[in-house]
Formats: C-alpha cells, sequence, structure tokens
C-alpha cells in the first residue's frame, strides 16, 4: 500500500494498521509520502517537477519503519510493486470541490508511471471538532456536520470523474459514525487531527476492512487502552462505514 498522503495518511497507517493487519492474520508493507497538510495541487505540482517534497515512512511487513528525507512521488512509486495506491485531498479543502481540479491530471501521470496493476483507491477523511480552532473550519461555517456532507458530497463527484479511482476508504463516515455513540462527538487530539487511541484505531480498522475484505468485526487487535466496549464501538463504526460509506448509520 502506497498513500501518496499528508498527516491525515498518517493518522490511519503510521500507529495502528500494522496491528490491525497482523491480527487480523495478514501481512501488509505501508508506504507513506507524507508532508504537512498537503493538497491536491501541491501533490500535482510535486509530480510534475519531480520535486522531493517528501517525508517517506516505510513500515516493513516485520513492523520495522525507514523514514527517508526529501523523497519523491516518483521514486515511491517503484520502490515497491504496489497493490494499492491512495489520494487524498488536505482536509481543510475536503469539502471543496472547486479544489480538486488537477486531480485527473494527477492520477493520470501516477499510472503513467507505475503501468495498470495497482488498484487506485479515494481516502475520504474526516469533518472536525466542533470546537476546532483550525482556520480552515469557517470553509464549513464551523459546523461539523457541514464539514461531514462537504467532504461526502465530494467524495461521490471524486469518483464519479475519476472512474480509474475503483473504491473509497471512507474514514470520514466510519469517525462520524462513531461520533454518534457513546464515544462522543470529537475523536481527534487537536481539532483535526484524530486522537491516538480511539481516532486512529477506528481510521486503521476502515482501512484494513476495505483492503482486504474482512470482517471488522472480529479483529482481535485493540490498543492497550481502548477497553471492550470501546473496541465493539469503533469496530461498529468502521464496519458500517465500510457498507454505507456515505451515510451515517449508527
Amino acid at each position: 500500500l502506497l498513500a501518496i498522503g499528508n498527516s491525515f495518511s498518517v493518522d490511519a497507517l503510521e500507529q495502528e494498521m500494522h496491528n490491525v493487519v497482523n491480527a487480523g492474520g495478514d501481512e501488509i508493507v505501508i508506504g507513506n509520502l507524507y508532508h504537512p497538510g498537503c493538497s491536491i495541487e501541491r501533490h500535482y505540482n510535486n509530480m510534475k517537477t519531480d520535486n522531493g517534497d517528501y517525508s517517506y515512512r516505510k513500515i516493513s511487513a516485520d513492523g520495522r519503519v525507514d523514514t527517508i528525507p526529501d523523497y519523491t512521488i516518483s521514486r515511491a512509486l517503484v520502490d515497491e510493486k504496489w497493490d494499492y495506491i491512495t489520494f487524498q485531498q488536505a482536509s481543510h479543502y475536503s469539502g471543496m470541490y472547486d479544489t480538486y481540479k488537477h486531480l485527473p491530471e494527477l492520477i493520470s501521470m501516477v499510472r503513467k508511471a507505475v503501468g495498470p496493476d495497482p488498484t487506485f483507491l479515494w481516502y475520504m477523511t474526516w469533518a472536525y471538532s466542533p470546537t476546532s480552532d483550525h482556520s480552515g473550519f469557517k470553509n464549513y461555517g464551523n459546523n461539523q456536520m457541514r464539514m461531514y456532507r462537504s467532504i461526502v458530497d465530494c467524495a461521490i463527484k471524486v469518483l464519479a470523474d475519476n472512474p480509474e479511482l475503483k473504491g473509497i476508504i471512507p474514514v470520514g463516515t466510519a469517525i462520524q459514525n462513531a461520533r454518534m455513540t457513546a464515544l462522543g462527538d470529537d475523536l481527534t487530539r487537536d481539532g483535526y487531527h484524530l486522537s491516538y487511541t480511539l481516532g486512529r484505531f477506528i481510521a486503521s480498522l476502515t482501512w484494513y476492512g476495505v483492503l482486504y475484505g474482512h470482517d471488522v468485526l472480529g479483529n482481535p487487535y485493540s490498543p492497550a487502552r481502548v477497553n471492550a466496549p470501546q473496541r465493539h464501538i469503533c469496530q461498529e463504526a468502521a464496519e458500517a462505514a465500510i457498507i454505507n460509506p456515505f451515510r451515517i448509520t449508527l
């Protein structure tokens, strides 16, 4: 798995993902191209100019983490024979479709570089905490549900307009599902990045369920600070989002 990402792919992939996958009896090699707040436009420009703009975080099947600075997308694309490559928008732009204009070109350049085999997926991120002070929250009237619905609308359009994207990783809906439960309406650590316990766990469960096609309700893994009832809610939130990626169902 290679994520052309930012800090929101860090949240999903660099803490709990390896543990969730292993607990399910599977293996994974994760590559995350990280630049903070990186937008589609910046990814596109970096790909076009072969700019070494990323910290490349690679997690091997045995869990070893290598971090390489000043990395380019082109290098990462050929570092492994990837099964999946994911695309995402910067969180503050995620519900504003006019910021997606370079996505078709980015997808086309990546496809040309990797050939026909990797499956391309869209990573749908989440709305901010109701009390978030992120400057981009004003784009959505500082309203969590308005931001969530805008993200969903954009994700639907992204898939319709870019047939190379064969599916969606609906973490935004998984998090919003969980916010309807006893876990509360935040699940962030700073108003926008996911909490280190429940938030990141939900994100990784969602990725795992999409990539491997397994029912996450049966996954035995739980982070140390997550109790059994919380684990069940997290699993339910992720599974429900995988089944209904554009609708809150908890």
